[in-house]
Order: structure tokens, then sequence, then C-alpha cells
């Protein structure tokens, strides 16, 4: 059965687009290369490209060469392009992705305490 409550002949379809899920992976990592880039959002290298040109010709990132690779800056304060949406910034979306990573990191475990006599459990 497909993806997590879908019935065979539904179509399959996500709430993000892939100009999201780029612009998320860009802020996740600004130095990636675009291979990484569309292998993280799982498109063509061609596609990718497209997508970034797209998202540096409207504004919500800057690219800049750092010797031989991109370095990528994301704008924030950048609002959604859809009509109903403009009044909110893609700053609310961005950190929805990047606090969930961040939240999920492993933490390094703790040290058993050691009781009265000096010994740990």
């Amino acid at each position: 059965m497909g993806q997590a409550g879908s019935r065979s002949g539904d179509k399959t379809w996500t709430f993000l687009t892939n100009h999201a899920r780029v612009l998320v992976e860009i802020t996740r990592n600004p130095s990636s290369r675009l291979r990484d880039i569309a292998a993280a959002v799982s498109i063509t290298e061609r596609a990718a490209q497209t997508i970034v040109t797209d998202l540096e010709e409207a504004g919500y990132i800057t690219r800049t060469r750092v010797g031989r690779r991109n370095h990528y800056s994301v704008d924030p304060t950048r609002p959604f392009r859809h009509p109903a949406d403009a009044d909110h910034r893609v700053e609310g979306l961005l950190t929805v992705f990047t606090r969930h990573d961040a939240d999920h990191t492993p933490a390094a475990p703790e040290a058993p305490e050691a009781d009265e006599r000096g010994t740990t459990e």
C-alpha cells in the first residue's frame, strides 16, 4: 500500500513544492552542491538548477562564488508567493524545518550519577 493513509489508485502528492524543499535544503546546507541539493530533494540536477535560478531571480537566495564552489544566503524575510499567503514570510516555514533538525540531533549520553558512597548504578 503506498504512502501512509493512501488507498490503491489514489494520486500521490505532497504539501511542499520542490521549490520549498530546495529552499529548506539550502537553508540547512548553504554550501551544498547542486547534485547534493538534487539528491536531498529527489529531483534531477537540471531541475535543481532551474529551481535555484528561480529562487535567486525572485530574491529568496543569493549565490556567492567561494573558490570553486557556490555559497548560498537565504533571505527569510521574503513573503510567500501565493497571494493568499503573501502576508507571511518564508521564515516561518524555514524555522519549522530547521528547528525540527535541531530538535532531532542526538544528544551526548549523560554520565551516570554517583550515589552518596561514590558508586554508580
